[in-house]
């Protein structure tokens, strides 16, 4: 599938994960890229959202439209349906992320082939209605079914896409004033006149696609839009054939019956659409699949020549005949085929082909409804040609000659050929009325009981069993219903399902429960977030917290206890560390060392203290601390203090012998402060003769002490 580049939102990274690569298609409502996830590291679709549709007063019908896609397709798993991952608004920027299939879609192929066979057409339908058919047991309705929404991977596997316009059945009743959605080619009638729609438009769509495919171009075209809707509400389908002769008239029934104006003649969803494709595969010989065979009824029809006997079994004949006698007598009043007028010509002798009545699968026509005919078996005429009377006879013209008896005798078989045919168009009335009444009417169906929901899975199997239904189960956790319980049916209680046909079952599985991811304590918040998240959990708002040992950012604990199991709807909450508790330094200077410690310890403080002289503070009591006092700080912080060792050790001078006043100097530069004494009274010698502490070398004592001399 060619992509385009030149995009300004091609290398963009959405929403912090999905990094764009390329862009693949631009629609009505998106514009879907291929993008690389890269938390999984996988390629996805990644449809993003026109932002002009998201503005204006109904930007917020478009946004809700939008996010409904994936809601509508998250709940349909088939391999046919092309899966939705994840959908998400990053900024003004609304998108959804879907499986990437690589490959190409329809609408490519037809441009490239321009038709296709019978066979390929019929391979193609049998899987698009098996995809419609899996979203229509859900009550979704795709509502734009068209070739560009019809992918094919590089196997060649359909897969159907954007359910954007799709919505539930309870939706489907929309005003006739809505906006209608979708390609006007492919819009059944009644969605365009009053905006109404079901299951059987869908079938609808996949008449005109299944025409389109058969002949390589729309039933109905225009200059307009208009004018091809108006085509669509006022005219039927026309046979496929009428543009290719070759296409076989059992094709022309099927897709008459899917294309069918009136709901009421379509069948009533996908899955009966798809047994009519599969019936009519049956119908068909293999030649007729492989494309422009020859088709023994349709030829022998445009060459003149008598039809080939037929091979078939006696009951496959007369139905042959019935089928085309019944629909060339439910076409409507007046109507002739194509070239004729007047009273349509009988039906020749069915031909080789096996021609089925395909009763049953569509609802009773409506009064006006087109019937699909059998053209190869109303376009014959009886015609008595003069050659034929001239072989028995005298010519033309001549009174009660043989030509006389001649054209009696094949009036009397005209009369019994017609008697016979009225007697084969009763039977074939009859045959389709009761066919219609067991296959397709009230007697196919029955009634789903009640008292499934909540019941046990094995009680609902015998419940089920005891009327003829199949059962089918599907398990998904749910909170509400016990593990083993039916939470769901589809269809529900009261309706309607075929005899010995299938009920979906939804079986709980009980609460899901999730492993809290182990390895989350010590982690920075950022990656503990992304692990639960992986796991499945909506993550709450963190929790800060002080820690004098875990770092600031990183988990110091979880509110659930790390590889235990909890319910899927538990909320972890982590509690982050934001480092050390903030402190403001206290005053301990002039405090002694022991409780300026304490002090800074019970604050969370990391103190330590060095020793120093001073003259002014005494031993034993802080000097300084680093840092000061009314420093901001946090818990774990260093605090540095200078305890006081007391004044500093001076050597005491020798005064003995000595002047009293020289004595005094000496001791006081020294830095003592002297106290003299006459012990022996006052004397005219004053000469020192005892100095307490005494001085000498070696002698020391702290600075500004009293040293003690005697003079006589």
């Amino acid at each position: 599938m060619a992509t385009v580049t030149s995009d300004p939102f091609v290398g963009r990274l959405v929403d912090g994960r999905y990094h764009v690569v390329s862009r693949i298609a631009r629609g009505g409502m998106a514009t879907v890229y291929l993008a690389v996830d890269r938390r999984l590291d996988r390629e996805v679709a990644l449809k993003v959202m026109h932002p002009h549709l998201a503005e204006g007063t109904d930007g917020g019908e478009f946004v809700a439209r939008f996010r409904r896609e994936a809601r509508a397709a998250a709940r349909l798993a088939h391999p046919g349906v092309v899966a939705v991952f994840d959908q998400g608004v990053d900024g003004e920027t609304s998108y959804l992320t879907m499986e990437y299939v690589p490959g190409t879609n329809l609408r490519h192929v037809l441009q490239d082939e321009g038709s296709l066979s019978v066979g390929r057409t019929l391979d193609l339908l049998e899987e698009i209605l098996d995809a419609l058919a899996a979203a229509h047991r859900k009550g979704l309705v795709h509502r734009d079914v068209k070739p560009e929404n019809v992918l094919l991977d590089e196997s060649g596997r359909v897969k159907v896409a954007d359910f954007g316009l799709a919505r539930a059945v309870s939706e489907g009743a929309s005003t006739a004033t809505s906006t209608i959605l979708g390609t006007v080619a492919y819009l059944g009638p009644e969605l365009i006149t009053s905006g109404r729609c079901d299951a059987r438009t869908d079938v609808y769509s996949v008449g005109v696609l299944a025409y389109e495919m058969l002949t390589g171009r729309h039933p109905f075209t225009g200059e307009t839009p208009l004018q091809v809707a108006f085509q669509h509400v006022n005219s039927d389908v026309p046979a496929p054939s009428d543009v290719e002769p070759w296409i076989p008239a059992e094709v022309d029934v099927l897709v008459c019956a899917l294309a069918a104006r009136s709901p009421e003649d379509r069948p009533v969803d996908a899955s009966a659409a798809l047994a009519l494709v599969r019936q009519t595969r049956q119908a068909l010989d293999p030649a007729a699949l492989e494309g422009r065979s020859s088709h023994p009824t349709r030829t022998a029809a445009a060459s003149g020549a008598e039809p080939a006997p037929s091979t078939g079994s006696p009951d496959t004949a007369v139905l042959g005949v019935a089928t085309a006698a019944l629909a060339g007598a439910l076409a409507r009043p007046g109507d002739t085929p194509s070239g004729t007028t007047g009273t349509p010509a009988p039906p020749t002798a069915p031909d080789s082909t096996p021609t089925t009545a395909l009763p049953g699968l569509w609802a009773t026509r409506g009064e006006g409804a087109t019937q699909p005919t059998d053209r190869a078996g109303t376009q014959h005429t009886l015609a008595l040609d003069r050659a034929t009377v001239a072989a028995h006879g005298d010519a033309p013209g001549s009174e009660d000659g043989p030509e006389d008896e001649v054209l009696r005798r094949a009036g009397r078989r005209r009369r019994a050929w017609w008697w016979g045919l009225a007697i084969v168009v009763l039977l074939a009335g009859a045959l389709t009325g009761a066919s219609w009444w067991f296959l397709s009417g009230p007697g196919a169906y029955t009634i789903v009981p009640g008292g499934l929901v909540g019941a046990p899975q094995a009680g609902a199997e015998q419940t089920l069993a005891a009327v003829d239904l199949r059962s089918d189960v599907t398990e998904a956790y749910d909170d509400t219903f016990a593990a083993g319980t039916v939470i769901s049916t589809d269809p529900g209680a009261g309706e309607k399902v075929r005899k010995d046909g299938e009920v979906h079952l939804l079986v709980s599985l009980g609460v899901k429960m999730i492993e809290i991811p182990t390895g989350l304590v010590g982690k920075p918040a950022e990656e503990a977030t992304e692990a639960l998240k992986d796991a499945g959990f909506t993550v709450g708002d963190p929790v800060e917290a002080y820690s004098d040992t875990v770092p600031a950012g990183t988990v110091v604990s979880v509110s659930e206890a790390e590889g235990t199991s909890v319910p899927h709807s538990t909320v972890p909450v982590l509690t982050v560390s934001q480092g050390p508790a903030p402190v403001t330094i206290p005053q301990v200077v002039g405090l002694g060392k022991d409780a300026a410690l304490t002090a800074l310890t019970d604050l969370g403080l990391d103190p330590s203290s060095t020793d120093d002289y001073s003259e002014t503070v005494a031993a034993g009591l802080v000097i300084s601390q680093t840092p000061e006092n009314g420093t901001e700080g946090h818990r774990g912080d260093k605090v540095a203090l200078v305890v006081s060792l007391g004044p500093p050790l001076v050597e005491i001078p020798n005064t003995y012998g000595r002047n009293v006043t020289e004595a005094e100097k000496m001791l006081k530069d020294a830095g003592f402060a002297v106290e003299i004494r006459h012990p022996q009274g006052i004397s005219p010698l004053n000469i020192v003769y005892a100095q307490d502490p005494a001085g000498g070398a070696g002698k020391t004592a702290p600075k500004g002490s009293t040293i003690v001399i005697n003079v006589f």
